[in-house]
């Protein structure tokens, strides 16, 4: 099967805060990232149950330093907003609306 990511994938198992939006209602999880793009990630659900495709997230996860080679020298807290585009018995695929914003946490 043909790859077909525009962007390169980094494995890294990172804690993330998730806040469900849903008709005004504002719904907070705390689960863990399996993997990550400039275009979405993979987040482990845990437990059925499963968020249907289109359900909105803003997401929070702080990056440390050693995780993911190219970053060096600095934590880095990323605020992303998107949508469930696929879930499996593991967890949900979130696509990124934009790219996302990170924040320096130097000296944390």
């Amino acid at each position: 099967m043909k790859e077909r990511r525009q962007y390169k994938r980094f494995t890294a198992n990172l804690p993330a805060r998730l806040e469900a939006v849903k008709s005004g209602e504002t719904k907070v999880f705390d689960l863990e990232i399996k993997d990550i793009s400039a275009a979405g990630a993979f987040i482990y659900t845990k437990e059925p149950p499963f968020f249907p495709d289109g359900t909105r997230f803003i997401i929070d996860l702080t990056i440390p330093a050693n995780s993911i080679r190219e970053l060096t020298d600095v934590k880095s807290l990323i605020e992303c907003e998107g949508s469930v585009v696929r879930s499996n018995a593991e967890g949900m695929a979130i696509h990124f609306d934009r790219e996302c914003n990170i924040m320096s946490l130097r000296g944390s």
